[in-house]
């Protein structure tokens, strides 16, 4: 199929899907460490660190810059900050990647990335599906409805035993290359407007939310989705991860709108 003929479209999940959906679902968590260790090199406290240690070694190797040598002296202290930088680097990535590695293995186990179709199609309101253009993969956004999120039985214990209905959106990732297209935001609003339209006793959707996924927050805020409670804190630098919320009665005033 050329370009020219080429059209995006969101289409379920099939059985052929396994391998791609698996890959992108571990990428979208080590992306996040990657994210979580740029941030970490480039803090003042690190980048001081990392002058603090490249001085101490220039000073111990007498690499200082000496005028009688020219303007080439001053390139005499650079091997020092180059192998400074590698210890700092490798302790940063030491302290955050447990986390997401153990995230990562943790969604390979889950119930319903092991069996995608028979989790995901059971019930109306959930679904899994992909963004494609032409054959290209562009992203995924699984939802599912089939139990209540923790925050809800917590909930379900001060309101007499009545558990709102709630729906999570468990994975959601675009390419990097698709971004900037903003189009996140389409798929989005089809799980959001499926899991709404087909069961009207759908009360609520729940959706992770993470500061090192920077360009699904903005998108998650834009379609009214608010900030309900934090989970945990990790990292070296201790961002917050949360999760976020959005209610029917938000979601119908905005399609009135």
């Amino acid at each position: 199929m050329s370009k020219s003929d080429a059209v995006a479209k969101i289409r379920p999940y099939t059985a052929s899907d396994q391998k791609l959906v698996r890959f992108k679902l571990g990428q979208s968590n080590m992306e996040a460490l990657a994210n979580a260790n740029n941030k970490t090199y480039f803090h003042p406290l690190t980048l001081a660190v990392w002058v603090a240690l490249s001085g101490a070694f220039i000073q111990m190797m007498q690499w200082w810059p000496s005028s009688q040598y020219g303007i080439l002296s001053y390139l005499k202290p650079l091997p020092a900050f180059a192998s400074t930088a590698v210890p700092v680097m490798f302790f940063v990535d030491w302290i955050n990647r447990p986390y997401f590695e153990g995230l990562t293995q943790e969604v390979m186990r889950r119930p319903d990335v092991r069996d995608i179709e028979k989790h995901y199609f059971h019930d109306p309101a959930s679904g899994f599906w992909l963004l494609e253009f032409g054959d290209k993969y562009i992203g995924l956004i699984a939802v599912d409805a089939s139990q209540p999120s923790s925050k809800d039985k917590r909930n379900a214990a001060k309101a007499n035993g009545k558990t709102p209905k709630t729906a999570t959106i468990r994975h959601f990732h675009v390419d990097d290359e698709f971004r900037k297209a903003n189009v996140q935001q389409d798929l989005l609003d089809y799980a959001v407007d499926h899991a709404f339209n087909k069961d009207p006793k759908l009360e609520r959707i729940e959706v992770p939310d993470s500061p090192l996924i920077p360009y699904t927050r903005p998108t998650l805020r834009d379609k009214g989705f608010e900030l309900d409670h934090h989970t945990q804190t990790v990292g070296i630098l201790g961002w917050k991860m949360g999760t976020r919320y959005l209610k029917r009665e938000k979601w119908s005033d905005s399609k009135k709108q």
